[in-house]
């Protein structure tokens, strides 16, 4: 399966030319090009994204900084992200059952 760049965009909530310059910046994307020249992201494109993102937007990582944790520790920091959206998919079970209940 594959996600055009708008809908990768849109499910990150930043601009294409974000996306454009993240995959420059980054050698683990590496999305598909039709014959048009479109980018084409696979699931594993949106794994690498979101550690990225996460990187970056949330642990505020520079550029440098997020490049650097890849090249030190790419296994450990894709654990390190996947356990984070494993808590806040718990936590937001969690949170609408409190919702039903109260």
């Amino acid at each position: 399966m594959f996600y055009p760049i708008g809908e990768v965009a849109e499910m990150f909530n930043v601009n294409l030319s974000t996306i454009r310059f993240w995959e420059k910046e980054f050698d683990i994307l590496k999305p598909k090009k039709n014959g048009k020249g479109n980018r084409l992201f696979t699931p594993t494109d949106l794994e690498n994204l979101h550690v990225i993102y996460h990187l970056l937007k949330v642990q505020g990582l520079t550029l440098k900084g997020a490049k650097k944790r890849l090249q030190e520790n790419k296994e450990g920091t894709f654990k390190s992200v996947e356990m984070v959206k494993k808590l806040e998919g718990i936590k937001e079970m969690l949170e609408e059952l409190k919702s039903m209940m109260g």
